[in-house]
């Protein structure tokens, strides 16, 4: 399966791609990483984005796509993939459908993870890291047992600098102007799959592994593939960019049981975020 993760800073993404690495045995492939590593292997795509990151500019998208496509003609990227922080934006996301098709290579599903955005501020803004073994804890939703001492290894907690209320806020914004539109432009493909990421880690994972083992099912032998000769006559067939019954149900279905619930959490969270607010506080 070849697979695109959507959601906002501290939706949940990391986490549930590392386990989906895990599940389906494919690889994550994340666009930091990958010009990481291209500039300490100071390979030629890696010498043009240092000379961009030295002068304080955006690595141009021909140069991250490249790296993409260098990553995806490895033989482990032939049974699927996870994309992680690419695309960000619409020219990005349009630039990587057409160099996915003509890898042969083409696009599965968006996967996203929709979480509220008075969620989002108390997942980052609670955000505790062990310096030790880089366990994440939160005050709100999952509190170390001892104030600032990981359950895990006994090391320190400590709170990140840019995890501020105004620091987070303004990286909001940012992913709801440029990033959130991608939900609309895989949903009209019929390619979006919408997950509740309010739930537990064990929940969401569990709509995935159905959603993805269905996609898997549903997948055409090469035998019933359209033959080129065949494909414009079926495109006139259907309406342009009209979601499938099939996704629109699938998607249905992977919200349906977190309906009924998720007012009453989402309640429930904001509750506890008052009453934490309003104790005295016992860390920095």
């Amino acid at each position: 399966m070849r697979i695109i993760l959507l959601g906002a800073p501290g939706s949940g993404k990391g986490t549930q791609a590392q386990l989906m690495v895990e599940r389906f045995r494919i690889p994550q492939i994340s666009t930091g990483d990958l010009l990481r590593s291209a500039v300490s292997k100071n390979t030629p795509l890696g010498q043009q984005a240092k000379a961009h990151m030295d002068a304080g500019q955006l690595v141009p998208d021909e140069i991250v796509l490249g790296m993409i496509r260098e990553r995806l003609a490895s033989p482990d990227t032939d049974n699927g993939f996870i994309l992680d922080g690419f695309p960000r934006n619409l020219n990005q996301a349009e630039r990587l459908d057409n160099m996915l098709e003509a890898m042969g290579k083409p696009l599965d599903t968006a996967l996203f993870i929709d979480v509220d955005f008075d969620i989002l501020m108390q997942r980052l803004a609670g955000r505790l890291t062990c310096e030790s073994c880089g366990a994440v804890f939160n005050i709100y939703t999952s509190p170390p047992r001892q104030d600032s001492i990981c359950d895990n290894c006994g090391g320190n907690l400590h709170h990140r600098a840019d995890d501020n209320e105004e620091t987070i806020s303004n990286r909001l914004r940012v992913y709801e102007a440029q990033t959130k539109p991608l939900v609309g432009y895989y949903a009209e493909r019929g390619k979006l799959l919408r997950l509740d990421g309010e739930r537990e880690i064990e929940d969401i994972f569990s709509d995935v592994v159905r959603l993805v083992e269905g996609l898997k099912s549903a997948r055409p032998s090469a035998a019933a593939k359209a033959t080129p000769a065949t494909r414009p006559a079926a495109a006139k067939a259907s309406k342009p960019r009209a979601k499938p019954a099939s996704a629109a149900r699938t998607e249905e279905t992977a919200e349906a049981p977190a309906r009924a619930t998720a007012a009453k959490k989402k309640a429930a969270v904001k509750k506890k975020v008052a009453t934490k607010k309003a104790a005295p506080k016992k860390k920095a």
